[in-house]
């Protein structure tokens, strides 16, 4: 029988939406960046290691998912960025650099609100546009 718990996530993951599952992306790269900063804090090198690895995969993730087609220059800029947090966190696992994690944190923290935000706009609109739609 497996965990309850780990059956609830998955199924949540299953049910999300794109952008819900955008979200997700982002909330676990910053929870382990964060991880990996407290890591260091607390010397631990293997902690420090997995969640940088878990942070890289994450950002990896989401790097392959752009779509240069429809996002055009947002999607060019994104993916630098992705790479410059994947190098940050590359050399941040190297040199046991805390200030690296920083520097991918805050742009990684920065997307997620700017997503966020967008995302319940988007969801008001189309509120808005149903209503008006049953409204005729």
């Amino acid at each position: 029988m497996k965990n309850p718990y780990q059956q609830y996530k998955k199924t949540s993951i299953e049910s999300a939406s794109r952008e819900k599952l955008l979200l997700m992306m982002y909330e676990g790269a910053i929870r382990f960046v964060k991880k990996a900063m407290i890591a260091i804090d607390n010397k631990d090198i293997a902690q420090r290691g997995y969640n940088i690895g878990r942070a890289f995969d994450v950002i990896m993730e989401l790097n392959n998912t752009l779509d240069h087609q429809v996002g055009g220059e947002i999607a060019v800029n994104l993916e630098s960025l992705y790479m410059f947090m994947t190098d940050k966190l590359t050399q941040a696992n190297i040199n046991n650099d805390k200030q690296g994690l920083e520097e991918v944190l805050k742009p990684l923290t920065t997307l997620y609100d700017g997503w966020k935000v967008a995302i319940e706009q988007l969801k008001k609109n189309e509120i808005k546009h149903t209503q008006s739609m049953e409204g005729k």
